[in-house]
């Protein structure tokens, strides 16, 4: 084990940083068919919820909450879908995906129901933007 953190390359290819909460990275999912947002803490290592410190599943509780909020609040969903699922990416990791009956997996999962669709690059930035605000996020270090 490692006592540097970087973020998984999967992760990496997959999502377009953001910023950063106190303890986590703040990642947007580029597919275009859901508000996705992963939140990654950033400690080195650590697979699982249970492998923090008790401050930090508190902290990461916190911002899961948080970011919760604001996306139900900005995207007006009708649930929100939160999982830790690290079956292909190791690094812990934290989906928050807000559904709607009208989205294309609804009311299914949506891993694997269909290829992503990548962003429009003003989209993605509109996105990222309204995030950063909302959240208050700081410019990653790394």
């Amino acid at each position: 084990m490692t006592d540097i953190w970087t973020l998984d390359t999967q992760l990496a290819a997959d999502t377009k940083s953001v910023g950063d909460l106190p303890l986590c990275r703040v990642l947007v999912m580029n597919d275009s068919q859901y508000p996705w947002v992963i939140l990654v803490p950033r400690v080195a290592g650590i697979r699982e919820i249970y492998e923090l410190e008790a401050m930090q599943q508190q902290q990461l509780l916190q911002e899961s909450t948080f970011l919760s909020m604001w996306l139900m609040k900005h995207f007006k969903g009708e649930k929100l879908n939160i999982g830790a699922l690290g079956n292909v990416v190791p690094q812990l990791h934290m989906h928050h995906i807000v559904r709607f009956k009208a989205d294309p997996a609804w009311p299914s999962p949506v891993w694997g129901k269909h290829p992503a669709v990548a962003y429009e690059e003003k989209a993605l930035h509109e996105f990222c933007d309204a995030l950063k605000e909302g959240l208050r996020l700081q410019q990653p270090l790394s």
